[in-house]
Parts: structure tokens; sequence; C-alpha cells
């Protein structure tokens, strides 16, 4: 396990957080944003920097989380901000109503700051989401993980395990609250970090890192074929029928998921799996279409494919 002295310096590296550079950061309180935090303070400055903590009134010892953050943001000379919920919650998928809710609040803040926003996502994150993906979405794009930058969002910590951010917390005497949910055999993801992977540790050791490896190698890959699908398309938002039939059918389905992706403006997990149906409509018809899912359309009109949203 790295000192602080390399976590540091493996952060600074990724330059994702830099003197000066305004930035808010998602603070829940756990290790996590914790050690995330004082690398922020660390490595920008303290007045560079905002802690935002979203209390969804989601437990009733929350309140208690809140002043937790404000004394912590106080000790590091931190101007703190709280958000409320302002409602009860759905009867959906809570995590997701969650996190929905703390990122819309921290882009807010992060717009009006003009800064950054940062998550506490760790490389332990990292392998959890791909193992994850993988098991509910099959493709490509669930092997590729959380992006260190995405917009304004940043990850500093990807390349820093959990086991790291407690020793980071622990050698700088900084407390941290944690989370009884996330001990929960309720949530998916719960499970994957309780059960999954402890048995890949036991199978290689290095099993975690081997996966976060995987995924920055197949980011790194994806530039590739986004670059071979823009080349295809050359700014279009349709392409003859015939010329994607002509096309290798692994660079087929890219496009495909491209179209679908851009009419959707958000992931379409099942438009891969339906390029063989799509590449079998007939071009010679005027108008012929086909639901890939996920709220898209594929529609084959004068020979030509694009995709369009169902409303």
């Amino acid at each position: 396990m790295a000192d602080v002295a390399t976590v540091e310096a493996r952060v600074r590296a990724e330059g994702l957080l830099a003197p000066g550079a305004p930035v808010v950061v998602l603070l829940s309180g756990g290790r996590d944003s914790v050690c995330l935090l004082d690398l922020a303070v660390t490595i920008a400055g303290a007045e560079a920097v905002v802690a935002l903590h979203v209390d969804h009134g989601l437990r009733p010892d929350s309140a208690d989380d809140a002043r937790f953050c404000a004394q912590l943001c106080e000790r590091l000379g931190v101007a703190p901000v709280v958000a409320r919920a302002g409602g009860p919650p759905p009867s959906g998928n809570l995590q997701a109503w969650a996190r929905e809710l703390r990122y819309a609040r921290g882009h807010e803040l992060a717009a009006a700051r003009d800064a950054d926003l940062a998550a506490g996502h760790t490389a332990s994150d990292q392998a959890e989401t791909v193992l994850y993906r993988l098991a509910a979405a099959p493709g490509r794009r669930a092997l590729l993980g959380m992006a260190p930058r995405s917009g304004r969002l940043i990850r500093p910590l990807l390349g820093v395990s959990r086991e790291e951010t407690a020793a980071w917390c622990r050698a700088r005497g900084l407390p941290w609250r944690d989370d009884p949910s996330n001990a929960s055999g309720r949530f998916a993801r719960n499970r994957v970090r309780a059960g999954l992977l402890p048995a890949l540790r036991a199978i290689h050791p290095a099993a975690e890192a081997n996966v976060v490896r995987t995924a920055a190698l197949l980011r790194d890959e994806a530039a590739v074929l986004d670059a071979a699908v823009d080349e295809v398309l050359g700014g279009r938002a349709e392409i003859p029928l015939e010329r994607l039939r002509a096309l290798p059918v692994a660079l087929a389905r890219l496009v495909v998921v491209r179209l679908a992706e851009d009419a959707a403006g958000a992931l379409v997990p099942r438009a891969a799996s339906r390029t063989e149906e799509i590449l079998a409509l007939d071009p010679a018809r005027r108008w012929t279409a086909l639901d890939v899912g996920d709220g898209v359309r594929a529609v084959v009109e004068r020979g030509a494919l694009r995709m369009e949203r169902i409303f």
C-alpha cells in the first residue's frame, strides 16, 4: 500500500486537481470523499475549494452527517454548502435518485463558480463498476468504466484504492463516517463489493488492479474505434444501408450504436444486439422502421439508415 506522499504524487500527476483551480468537492463524509477534500485543499488550496454535502434525508441520522461535514470543512478552511432533498424520495431506485440529485446540485454549484466538480470514486469503485455493468449490460461500453473527466465532472482518485483513502485519512488524523447502507445486501453494487471482488482476489491478489488497468487500456482503444466511426459517418446523422452492410460487422455495430446514442442523447444498451436485424431491413422500400429499444427507432428511408427518438 502506498504512503501518503505517494498517493499525493499520484493524484498530482493526473492533473485533475491543480494549484488555484476552482473545484467543488462532493462530500458525503465517507473515507473517500474526506480524502478527496483534503487532497483538493492540499493541491488546489483551501480558497479554491467548496465542499457540497447533500442531505438526502434517507436516514434518521442524516443531519449528523451534515454537521460532521460542516465541522470538517471548518477544520480544513473550506467553504461548506449543504443542500437538502426538499421532498420525499420516489418509490423507485433510491440509489439512482440520490445520485441524480447529488450530481444535479453539484453541477449547478460548479457552473455558478466556473469550477470542476470532483467526485471521490476510487480504483475500487472502478473495478466494481466494470464488473457490475458487465453483468447487467454486456457490451464494449460496460468494460470502459468511469472516465477520469467527463465535462466538468472529474474523478481524481481513480488511481487510488479504497484501502489507500482510509490510510490517508488515518495518517492525516481525519475522521470519517460510515454509511450503513453501503453494507446492505439490498443493492447490487454492494453485493459486487462484498461477494464478487473478494472471490476474484482469492483467485489472484491483483484482480482488482487488473480490472482497473483493463478498463484504462480499453478507454484508450475506444478513442481509436470512435475515430473510425467518425470517419465512416463523416459528420452525418445517417448512412446508406448498403454502405453499412459493406463494413466489417464490428464496425457496422459501432456505427449503429453511435447513431442510436446520438439520437437518444444517452446510452442505448440494446442497440448493438439489434444490428443484424437493422442490416436485414429492405433498402428498396420507401420507408421501414425497427424499434431498437430504450426509446429509439431505426428508420430506413430511401435507402438510408437514421435513428430517431420515440416520444
